[in-house]
């Protein structure tokens, strides 16, 4: 529901090439991660214009902690959709090898997380949030949440707009732009 349809993992793609391999109808969305396509002669319009951001050496982070059970992941995906039941991060997340999903907890409380994902060059963080909005603390403590789980790497995320400011105040450096198109035909 909230991915894409389509990413792209290389600068040169043909776009007439991608849109025969996925259903493009209304609603489809393509997440192009070089800022390469252009879509709009396709019915498609920009919907996210960001900023890849990269945080090349994390400080540990007090008072994060990783999830362990679906007591705490339903009251994170909670505070994550700002109070809205979502049942859209399922347990099973917890169970995955390469995923972990970040909490901070001042005095009990839920505050702020993010879901981490490794790979074998860098560490993505992704759904970064934080219940008072300072998405600089937030995203600075994901990242070093992240890095304190597993081995020291780059850690990678992207963002837009005001959330790239506070990134950028986190200390990560941007890394490039990307896109996401969404299929905006009438019906």
């Amino acid at each position: 529901m909230l991915y894409p349809d389509a990413v792209t993992l290389d600068p040169v793609v043909d776009a007439e090439q991608l849109l025969s391999r996925i259903d493009a109808g209304r609603g489809c969305s393509i997440k192009d991660s070089f800022a390469t396509l252009d879509l709009a002669a396709h019915g498609f319009r920009r919907l996210i214009e960001a900023e890849w951001v990269v945080v090349d050496r994390a400080s540990a982070a007090e008072h994060w902690s990783t999830l362990e059970s679906p007591a705490q992941l339903e009251e994170w995906s909670s505070a994550w959709s700002g109070g809205i039941s979502s049942d859209f991060f399922r347990p099973t997340l917890l169970l995955t090898p390469g995923i972990a999903v970040l909490a901070r907890y001042d005095g009990g409380r839920l505050t702020a997380g993010a879901v981490a994902n490794r790979s074998r060059t860098v560490i993505g963080v992704s759904n970064v949030f934080d219940i008072e909005d300072d998405f600089a603390a937030a995203w600075r403590g994901a990242a070093g949440a992240a890095a304190a789980r597993w081995e020291s790497m780059p850690v990678v995320g992207w963002a837009s707009g005001t959330e790239l400011e506070a990134a950028r105040q986190a200390g990560s450096r941007t890394a490039g732009p990307l896109v996401v198109w969404t299929n905006a035909r009438p019906v």
